[in-house]
């Protein structure tokens, strides 16, 4: 069994600052997930604590069924992979690779045994006598996760490992990390700020911010039914377009737009004044390829970026920003807006004919709008309510 238990766990530094305010979560034996989060969330210092490299101000860890919240980080029986490999610059790779069943004494038949179902696991077999000054950046991280599999430990702890890697390498090791946790079904808690590799490492996936867990879910529930607007804007590449809208007389007004309410979308409203409306890029079409059912809008197009299988059209929308979670604000990091108005993102086909500078018809799937309250930010579609 290597479950582990995150059970009201709080982190204070000594100066006051809180860093994680209170996480309750459980991983099962086997799992695979996924820490996500920007920059200050908390994230990292969560895995710290759980490989006993930062005390705990209260709160429980347990792991296996055992209380290791003060235990040292060798009592665990965790191994661990960082974003710098650490690996030993003088020893061969099968040097670094057995280094820790070395130090625990193990017979030289098991190290040599282990070293070798390992290089082979992760395609390393060749490259057994060089030393790491002689590998690419993919390789050395094969080492440093080769390393921690040797082990054979209850639970993987990775921190952001594959940032160090351009971007093509990380595609191919993520596949590899699959790959490597289906065979071996090792606990494994995995940290990053890519929600991208987020989505697709992750069998759960924890979205962290200000200490807290937002969410926690599979990765599409966490697309297609955020529970907050700091999840909705987190998760997805390019992010939901959210903004303020004032609600009258069965219409959304998205600040300089007047949209209609969608029938299926008449109840959840009935009442409401104002609401926080999400929309997703593809909920965007060219008015000319859409159905001619949906609403259509006039944007001009203040930005362009074609993709080959896809373009993204920038049109600003005459509303305030949204504050979103207390390390994201909706807006600020947008090159183009103002303190009035917010970047919106619609992805269209590359097919699709769309001039800088020209105002276009866009037709808006309003079917697919997602709904938050403007107070507390919360979703107000109901559960399991999936959109998309």
């Amino acid at each position: 069994m290597s479950e582990i238990e995150l059970q009201r766990v709080v982190k204070v530094y000594p100066d006051g600052t809180p860093a994680v305010r209170g996480v309750d979560l459980t991983i099962a034996s086997g799992e695979f997930v996924v820490l996500v989060g920007p920059s200050g969330c908390g994230k990292s210092t969560l895995l710290r604590m759980i490989a006993g490299l930062e005390a705990v101000t209260e709160g429980r860890i347990v792991i296996g069924g055992r209380d290791v919240t003060q235990a040292s980080p060798r009592d665990r029986d965790i191994a661990m992979v960082f974003q710098n490999y650490a690996l030993y610059p003088h020893m061969s790779v099968r040097q670094n690779l057995g280094f820790s069943l070395k130090v625990r004494k193990a017979p030289k038949s098991e190290i040599t045994q282990k070293v070798d179902d390992a290089a082979k696991l992760l395609g390393l077999s060749d490259l057994l006598n060089r030393k790491p000054g002689q590998l690419s950046g993919g390789q050395r991280q094969r080492v440093a996760m080769g390393r921690a599999i040797v082990r054979e430990p209850l639970a993987y702890l990775m921190d952001e490992p594959l940032s160090n890697l351009d971007a093509q390498l990380r595609v191919t090791m993520r596949a590899e990390l699959t790959n490597i946790h289906h065979r071996l079904g090792v606990t494994t808690v995995y940290v990053t700020h890519d929600q991208v590799e987020a989505m697709t490492l992750g069998q759960r996936v924890a979205v962290l911010d200000d200490g807290l867990i937002q969410q926690v879910d599979r990765p599409q529930h966490l697309y297609r039914q955020p529970a907050n607007v700091f999840v909705a804007k987190f998760i997805g590449s390019p992010s939901m377009n959210l903004v303020r809208a004032s609600v009258k007389d069965g219409h959304m007004h998205i600040g300089q737009h007047r949209v209609p309410v969608h029938p299926s979308h008449v109840e959840l409203l009935a009442g409401r004044d104002e609401v926080i409306v999400g929309l997703r890029p593809e909920s965007f079409k060219s008015a000319a390829d859409a159905d001619a059912t949906h609403p259509t809008i006039d944007v001009e197009i203040s930005a362009l970026e074609d993709l080959g299988t896809e373009s993204h059209a920038f049109f600003t929308v005459d509303a305030p920003p949204v504050k979103a979670g207390a390390t994201l604000t909706i807006g600020e990091e947008d090159l183009f807006v103002g303190p009035d108005s917010v970047r919106f993102i619609a992805r269209l086909p590359s097919t699709t004919t769309v001039q800088l500078g020209a105002t276009v018809p866009l037709s808006v799937d309003t079917a697919s709008c997602y709904f938050f309250d403007p107070v507390d930010q919360t979703s107000l579609l109901p559960a399991g309510a999936l959109v998309g």
